[in-house]
């Protein structure tokens, strides 16, 4: 996991890069703070190393070139055009009923703003301390937009390992409508052949594995299934269409799109 990273900020933004420096200090990330006459796309070419830049719109990862951040205000066009009927991940997590909802693979949070947008109380969980306090300063943003303001209230971030976490309220007996795993890295398909990749990984994907890289870190999120299912009433898996079952085990029900699927699970024990 990154335990250092450089921070790059204008003079105009200072303070602020210097309070995103004393949150990720405090969550074990050792931050070199650079303050830099301009930040624009050639000063970014110049610095390829992953790192965080700070500008009006907030914190953002960068390298290679590019800039990314979860930027949960960008997906309000795509949250308006949405409805229970219209979405597939609205029927497989049952937010018609307005569900007490985990996600346990945060990632960038999209899925989990649509799924509270559409009446789901979602938990997010994020173990990665900077993945995290990009996610804690996309909500905080969101928070001050009119449209997304009261989807806000209906999300809590965690910052925790999702199995301690899941653990922690297996032990406390807690149970919760749902569980929503979406691994990032998916395992081979039922062929052992290799899932192939789009030919041009969207730019939030590329800087988002450079920072989660898939070798020695990552897992396939096998084990939060079988913990999840001690809690939850139901769980749903985000796969891609062909990938193998997690943790090689059979769904109780599927939903199918043209690229991914999601696999459920109703845990026989909690049903009974």
């Amino acid at each position: 996991m990154v335990s250092e990273i450089r921070l790059f900020a204008e003079d105009t933004y200072l303070e602020k890069a210097q309070s995103y420096q004393a949150v990720l200090s405090s969550r074990g990330v050792d931050v070199k703070l650079d303050v830099i006459d301009k930040l624009n796309a050639r000063f970014l070419r110049l610095n390829p190393d992953l790192g965080l830049c700070v500008d009006q719109d907030g914190l953002w990862l960068s390298a290679n070139g590019m800039k990314m951040q979860p930027d949960w205000k960008a997906e309000t066009a795509r949250l308006k055009r949405a409805s229970l009927k219209s979405e597939m991940i609205a029927r497989a997590c049952n937010l018609a009923e307005k569900p007490k909802l985990i996600d346990a693979t945060a990632g960038l949070g999209h899925d989990s703003l649509l799924m509270a947008h559409l009446g789901g109380h979602v938990t997010l969980i994020e173990r990665h301390p900077i993945l995290f306090t990009l996610l804690e300063d996309s909500k905080q943003q969101a928070a001050s937009d009119p449209f997304l303001a009261k989807v806000m209230q209906r999300i809590d971030l965690v910052f925790s390992d999702s199995a301690e976490y899941l653990q922690q309220q297996i032990e406390q007996k807690t149970l919760v409508d749902v569980v929503y795993l979406d691994p990032m890295f998916p395992q081979r398909d039922q062929n052992q052949q290799a899932i192939k990749k789009q030919a041009q990984v969207k730019k939030q994907m590329q800087l988002l594995h450079l920072l989660l890289p898939e070798d020695g870190e990552m897992d396939l999120g096998d084990y939060l299934l079988v913990l999840a299912q001690q809690i939850s009433k139901r769980v749903v898996v985000k796969r891609p269409r062909h990938a193998v079952f997690l943790n090689a085990q059979q769904p109780d029900h599927q939903w199918q799109g043209d690229a991914c699927r999601f696999d459920a699970y109703f845990p026989k024990m909690l049903i009974e």
